[in-house]
């Protein structure tokens, strides 16, 4: 049984396109053939292609490997990591409990 490529939006295609040419530049600039990126990576040559490629059915996993191969795996980190959007909801859901005054101890 073959796996299917998830259904995406032409926008989300796009970034997964910029994606995969962004890692291809990574594996050109250090001067390295797909078969060793590939190799070191641990995925099949055709799975590198489809990342290259921008295939949405590709593995996060996979993603990952092939980004340590160039030393930068630390970069998945950066990724939704200032959530000005989530933080501003954040916010403006917050609600203050009201404390009950404190109570005066007569002697």
């Amino acid at each position: 049984m073959a796996n299917k490529a998830p259904v995406v939006l032409p926008r989300i295609q796009r970034i997964l396109t910029q994606l995969g040419e962004n890692v291809r530049l990574a594996r050109l600039r250090r001067r390295l053939s797909a078969e060793q990126v590939a190799e070191r990576a641990g995925v099949a040559r055709s799975t590198l292609a489809r990342i290259e490629q921008g295939h949405a059915g590709v593995g996060i996993g996979h993603y990952i490997n092939v980004l340590k191969v160039f030393g930068l795996e630390a970069d998945f980190l950066q990724l939704a990591a200032d959530d000005l959007l989530g933080r501003k909801l954040q916010d403006a859901d917050l609600q203050l409990k009201q404390r009950a005054p404190k109570r005066m101890n007569k002697p």
